[in-house]
């Protein structure tokens, strides 16, 4: 295997300058969430020129292909990418800049996908060397609800054949580049958002008395709502409930007739999810009905929480320590963002683990989703090896 190692590691470097190519073509050429049909036929000319057969238009934009090694019914390995870019005017001033403005890949999805393209490439140069079948997801849309991740398993990525583990990895500013980060069982959260109509009787605020104030109303239901988090959830089960957009479109001197209110729910837990979920819209309900008002509570569920398997995420962090050294990979604390890959790990065994791409020397230090975020390009060569060894290991268990 230590042979087989070697290989992988000398292959990824000689890519490298091809991977980070494919990287900053599709850094100046982003594309929306469901709308990535020049990425997809950029990843589907890749895949057919090292000899693959990539079944394109998969929940829409989806791209899958699948590499055969030995004996391919022994065991099949998944591995996600996504390719969906965010609606954000880029900043940097570098070569390769969005050349489509107000699109950018700020969440590192060109990352993810250059380097399913050179792991590809890896894989399928060394399949007379490992046993077993990888198959290949090119995901659309993971920014946008329903999430892409949740449209292709319904169209039966997940099956033909079926995976016994999926994989996925996701670019990290906040970790310095040659390091990798892993967390088993429950990190990232459920993303479902909240979008309150609160209604009453607006008119001049001089005469509240003829009223029937939203602006209150809606004031005592956000206050209210963080109940739910103190007094009705576990401590030791984490939630977040925020509000980022509150409405009222009156004046100093005019009490509009109601007030819109937009927020987040996020949780590590199913079960609790849905129990906060009706606790917050019967308590919403029954305070604006209390002080002469009415509440539409509307619910847009998004991505349920994201679980890394134990046992794999063992195997996999063993796997990434014999390749990266003990000293590069480290752990990651619960992150409370979301992620469509938790769709995968709902229903198949599933590792997402995080690649280090900060480098403050070079002043790469900017967070995902904003216009300034970039990565040490040198990550590259990283992920595509590291992800080409993480499958070959995992096909050997």
């Amino acid at each position: 295997m230590s042979q087989l190692q070697e290989k992988i590691k000398t292959l990824a470097k000689e890519q490298s300058a091809d991977i980070i190519a494919h990287r900053r073509h599709l850094h100046s050429n982003p594309e929306l969430s469901f709308e990535e049909f020049k990425t997809a036929k950029y990843v589907a000319a890749e895949l057919t020129a090292i000899g693959l057969q990539p079944e394109e238009g998969v929940a829409g934009t989806g791209v899958v292909a699948i590499i055969e090694g030995r004996n391919p019914e022994k065991r099949v390995v998944g591995l996600r990418a996504d390719m969906d870019a965010l609606p954000i005017l880029e900043a940097n001033d570098v070569p390769y800049k969005s050349t489509v403005p107000g699109v950018m890949h700020a969440c590192g999805h060109d990352v993810h996908t250059s380097s399913l393209l050179g792991t590809a490439r890896i894989l399928n140069n060394l399949k007379e060397e490992f046993e077993g079948t990888i198959k290949l997801v090119f995901q659309p849309a993971e920014e946008k609800a329903p999430g892409g991740a949740s449209l292709m398993i319904k169209e039966g990525v997940l099956e033909n054949p079926k995976p016994a583990s999926m994989v996925g990895q996701h670019v990290a500013p906040n970790i310095p580049v040659g390091k990798i980060g892993f967390r088993e069982g429950m990190y990232m959260a459920s993303t479902d958002e909240l979008y309150l109509t609160v209604k009453g009787k607006g008119g001049h605020a001089a005469a509240p008395h003829q009223l029937v104030d939203p602006v209150l109303m809606a004031s005592h239901i956000i206050v209210a709502l963080q109940q739910i988090i103190s007094r009705n959830r576990n401590p030791a089960n984490p939630a977040v409930l925020s509000f980022g957009r509150f409405i009222a479109d009156g004046v100093t001197n005019v009490i509009p007739n109601e007030v819109t209110i937009q927020g987040t729910w996020r949780c590590m837990d199913e079960e609790w999810r849905e129990d906060g979920l009706k606790r917050m819209k019967k308590m919403a309900e029954n305070i604006a009905e209390a002080m002469g008002g009415s509440c539409v509570f509307e619910i847009v569920k998004g991505y349920p929480f994201l679980k890394n398997h134990p046992e794999l995420t063992r195997r996999v962090r063993t796997a990434a320590t014999g390749y990266m050294g003990a000293e590069n990979v480290i752990d990651l604390d619960l992150w409370m963002a979301g992620e469509d890959f938790a769709f995968y790990s709902q229903v198949v065994d599933s590792c997402f683990y995080r690649l280090g791409t900060r480098n403050e020397e070079k002043g790469i230090i900017s967070g995902v989703h904003t216009p300034t975020f970039d990565i040490d390009e040198s990550a590259l060569e990283i992920s595509t090896g590291l992800m080409s060894w993480l499958a070959i290991s995992e096909l050997g268990v």
